[in-house]
């Protein structure tokens, strides 16, 4: 099981959270989410808080449940960061038209033959935080857990989907040729497997890779990675790669780039190489310049980086619930907010067309079956045309242009694999669209 081979510091422990897909449990649940609530719980409360109640360096449990409860809302209070800044201008408030009969909704989840109200799946999957959407405004805005609505959470891989929409971005405009082998934009992946895949692989998570995400092996390749990425000082002796750019150099190939879909979050590390070299600017900043700065954001955001500054371009990001509601309205919407285009239509049209389904079937997601992957979105090609940022432990931003509705959901899931949560989740966001179009 993984949960053997624990991190030796909080990064190893982010990383193994923001890679985990389709994985088994990580363990029986034990406490429900109202038992496991971490101001229930007392964690980091008191002046000191007492030693038994503490989540803090150099301990390796940061996201073993519960503690992790707390930690998907303090991530910068142990990691260092870099901000995704909103800008200077203010907020532009999002409008609100509340619809109580929500929580009254009801679906079947997967496999079950009871029903199940939306109030109800809210504590089944640890919901920490949930908006919806519809029409372009708020109809219903929900915390638990550690978060408020001033507070930040962990997005985890929805961070791939931002990272992705700033490269499909620059692709739609012509500064980045998706047809182009990575070593020709960053010659020092020349000698890596990276150097002869296209930048269209990287983003489709195609590329045939030499790296292994076997958990309960110690020497598998995540955990040299994990180590590489760390922002924390090495151990005497260490003598890998240092960030996230030196590990990407030393990945070897595997197999025929372009024949199946791997989740491989490296894949978004070496885009996020790609997009910097090519503008200039490293991730956190380009996002604010492109996105953040300019949606009507309420909050900054912000992202764990390595040692050498590098941000997380797979899995680093917090962020606040709205905020990234504001992101589900934008790909909602074709590029569009408060009435100003941020980015050209034909960005959302590529990822809504989804990847190649034969090769996304070959990873076996049992409750994805039919969907694809297309720059590092989640497509479902159900009758919705519906469309998802995911991360694990619950996270993900639902878009359902059939209904006009996004939803947003923070989650802090006892077990990082979305499969775990999936047969209560995409039958209720079934059922509220539904109810959202009968209305």
């Amino acid at each position: 099981m993984a949960d053997r081979y624990l991190f030796s510091s909080f990064f190893k422990t982010l990383a193994l959270c923001a890679v985990l897909s389709g994985s088994p449990a990580l363990g029986e649940i034990a406490l429900t989410a109202e038992a496991s609530d971490p101001a229930r719980l007392g964690w980091m409360q008191g002046f000191p808080p007492p030693a038994d109640k503490l989540v803090m360096q150099p301990e390796s449990d940061f996201f073993s449940f519960p503690k992790m409860r707390w930690t998907v809302c303090h991530i910068r209070e142990l990691m260092p960061t870099k901000q995704v800044s909103r800008g200077l201008s203010g907020p532009v408030p999002l409008t609100y038209a509340l619809d109580r009969g929500i929580d009254s909704v009801s679906f079947v989840p997967m496999g079950a033959e009871a029903e199940m109200s939306w109030a109800e799946s809210l504590a089944a999957n640890y919901t920490d935080g949930l908006l919806i959407l519809h029409g372009g405004k708020i109809v219903y805005e929900y915390y638990s857990g550690c978060l408020g609505e001033a507070g930040k959470h962990a997005a985890m891989s929805m961070t791939k989907s931002l990272t992705v929409l700033l490269a499909e971005i620059l692709v739609v405009e012509g500064r980045l040729d998706e047809g182009a082998k990575v070593d020709s934009i960053i010659p020092e992946l020349e000698d890596s497997a990276f150097g002869s895949a296209t930048v269209r692989q990287v983003m489709d998570m195609t590329t045939g890779l030499q790296y292994s995400e076997n958990y309960a092996d110690p020497n598998a390749d995540i955990w040299v990675y994990s180590e590489a990425a760390s922002p924390l000082p090495k151990p005497e002796g260490y003598v890998g790669p240092n960030g996230y750019f030196e590990y990407l150099q030393t990945v070897k190939q595997d197999g025929s780039h372009g024949d199946a879909f791997g989740y491989r979050t490296i894949n978004s590390d070496a885009l996020g190489w790609i997009i910097s070299r090519v503008t200039g600017k490293d991730v956190t900043h380009l996002l604010s310049e492109r996105i953040w700065s300019r949606m009507g954001a309420e909050q900054d955001g912000y992202m764990t980086v390595d040692a050498k500054g590098t941000p997380f371009a797979g899995g680093g990001l917090s962020a606040g619930l709205r905020d990234l509601g504001r992101v589900g309205q934008l790909m909602l919407s074709g590029g569009v907010i408060n009435g100003e285009a941020l980015f050209p239509r034909k960005v959302v049209d590529n990822i809504r067309a989804g990847g190649d389904r034969e090769a996304f079937a070959k990873a076996g997601y049992s409750t994805l079956a039919g969907g694809s992957y297309r720059s590092m979105w989640w497509v479902f090609h159900n009758n919705h045309g519906a469309f998802a940022a995911r991360g694990v432990h619950g996270q993900t931003i639902y878009v359902d242009p059939t209904a006009d509705m996004v939803i947003v959901r923070f989650a802090s899931f006892p077990s990082a694999a979305n499969a775990q949560i999936d047969p209560t989740s995409l039958p209720a966001y079934q059922a509220l669209a539904e109810y959202l179009m009968a209305k």
